[in-house]
């Protein structure tokens, strides 16, 4: 009879599913049952559940268990004095650490002990080697030159950039931002073989008062994000007043409905007359304004658009509008009224620029100027309207086969065609990362932050030419070697 069970109990085992023995497995790892009991209940053997027991139990062990490869040591690396200070670098420039943070983290990470002095003086050892290739860069290659100046505890930092490669040629912290100071520093720059084409910069009195003493004879052009940044708060600010106004007069309206059958007395009624027509004039003010604001930023400031003459139409236009509503309490509408007048011509110096490129397209393919601003004028377009596509085919089949290449020239005359000292105001932005951790700067400073930012190769970029490359290499055309080994270090590589 016993070997019958045993027979019995083993056959119903071999046959069981493995997605039944793991929950088999769980039953006798729980313990809310006896194993007996379960043995019992499923006609297997209690031999059997334990053996299902320990192949779950080592699974579980397996899964929670540290891997070995994480205890692996990969390489060995030989910190030396000379590979804390790279370190001590690193962390100050690539990671933007504070000095007491580096001397935090060798303290918990590496068991060595530095102090706050030691990081300063180990900085400043290398300060002559990246202020000597500083000074020795040649600018010559700079066409297109953008400058404008940052504050950090009241003092103003001038930076100077390069559009094409974003080399930064001017780091300086000065005492002020006028005429003489702009000129000592951009003539410094000079000796170096700084001779721009163009210049891009905002509606600073001292660059402006430089620019002509120095650079008489060379394009000026005014940034344009800063003015249609003052006109969109204007916008905004206008917006916010109309808002207010609606809102008192539907409180008034409220008051008037809680008053007994509705009547409206005298004062209640004149003042509901002055509301409505207080919220009418803001109303009505703010949608002007926001009109001639869209026709600034779409119609005048835009890349794809008329020729100057007829843009500087519609400024004088636009300024003409704003002027006659300069009495309606707002002093913002005079504050941008003054600057476009102030900076017209700058602001619109870019446009020259787009009309020399579309002649010499126009030149080059033998085609009239009107075809090729058409062209032009396609790009304003969204691509997802009928009007677009509409215009498309009329122009492809005036150009035939040369519409392709005089589309494409089109598009690079547009895009080498900067409108805004963007470059700079990205360095301003970057800057400020590393000004933020410092109460002073100074000069040696701000040499090593110069050569680090213009020596460091960039991981990414919307540009696939500019991916590991640094700014340097971009304006030079020349490689270099890694800025650490530039400061006279070797760099540790794994064998």
């Amino acid at each position: 009879m016993w070997v019958n069970r045993v027979k019995s109990s083993v056959c119903v085992a071999s046959g069981l599913s493995y997605s039944y023995r793991q929950q088999l497995a769980v039953k006798v790892i729980s313990k809310n049952e006896p194993v007996s009991h379960i043995a019992k209940n499923e006609k297997v053997s209690r031999k059997f559940l334990y053996q299902q027991k320990d192949i779950a139990q080592n699974a579980l062990n397996q899964a929670f268990e540290k891997p070995e490869k994480e205890e692996e040591v990969l390489y060995n690396l030989p910190v030396t004095k000379k590979w804390i200070f790279q370190l001590i670098l690193g962390l100050i420039f690539i990671c933007h650490s504070s000095y007491r943070g580096v001397v935090e983290l060798l303290r918990d990470l590496f068991d060595y002990t530095i102090s706050v002095g030691t990081v300063h003086n180990r900085v400043k050892e290398v300060v002559p080697v990246a202020q000597k290739i500083n000074k020795s860069a040649d600018l010559s290659s700079i066409k297109m030159a953008s400058i404008d100046e940052i504050f950090h505890s009241n003092h103003p930092i001038l930076t100077g950039v390069d559009n094409h490669s974003s080399y930064c040629f001017l780091l300086e912290e000065a005492q002020h931002r006028d005429e003489n100071t702009w000129g000592w520093y951009l003539l410094e720059a000079t000796e170096q073989g700084l001779d721009p084409n163009y210049i891009i910069a905002d509606a600073g009195k001292g660059i402006r008062a430089a620019h002509r003493t120095i650079w008489e004879n060379k394009v000026f052009q005014g940034d344009v994000w800063h003015i249609l940044d003052q006109a969109n708060t204007l916008c905004r600010s206008l917006a916010k007043k109309a808002q207010g106004a609606t809102t008192e007069r539907e409180k008034l309206e409220a008051k008037i409905e809680k008053t007994n059958l509705g009547i409206i007395s005298g004062s209640l009624s004149n003042k509901l007359t002055k509301v409505i027509k207080n919220e009418r004039k803001w109303l009505n003010l703010a949608d002007d304004i926001k009109i001639l604001v869209y026709w600034l930023r779409m119609d005048i400031l835009c890349l794809a658009g008329t020729n100057w003459s007829e843009r500087m139409e519609l400024m004088d236009f636009v300024i003409n509008e704003l002027k006659r509503r300069e009495n309606e309490a707002h002093k913002g509408i005079k504050s941008l009224r003054v600057a476009l007048s102030s900076q017209k011509d700058d602001l619109l110096a870019f446009s020259n620029m787009i009309d020399q490129k579309l002649s010499e397209i126009a030149l080059r393919f033998k085609i009239p100027l009107s075809l090729v601003r058409e062209v032009c004028l396609l790009k304003k377009k969204p691509l997802s309207t009928n009007k677009y596509w509409q215009k498309w085919n009329q122009l492809h089949q005036k150009l035939s086969h040369k519409f392709w290449s005089i589309n494409q020239a089109v598009e690079e005359a547009l895009e080498s065609t900067p409108r805004a000292s963007s470059l700079v105001e990205n360095l301003n932005s970057r800057l400020r990362n590393y000004f933020h951790l410092r109460k002073h700067l100074g000069s040696d400073y701000l040499e090593l932050l110069q050569f680090f930012l213009n020596h460091r190769r960039f991981m990414e970029s919307r540009k696939p030419e500019r991916v590991g490359k640094s700014p340097a290499e971009l304006m030079t055309g020349e490689k270099h070697p890694h800025w650490l080994e530039m400061l006279g270090f070797e760099r540790f590589q794994r064998a």
